[in-house]
């Protein structure tokens, strides 16, 4: 069995639902979508 750290670290890279560019993840952040297509703007 592997440590749970292990585990998390060994996760991958979380990607945008929208255009695929991987997430800088964000503590309080459920969201799948990255900063420029989670624009208000758009």
């Amino acid at each position: 069995m592997i440590s749970i750290v292990e585990f998390f670290r060994n996760l991958p890279r979380k990607k945008c639902h929208n255009c695929g560019k991987e997430i800088l993840e964000k503590a309080d952040c459920y969201g799948n979508l990255c900063d420029q297509c989670d624009h208000p703007a758009r």
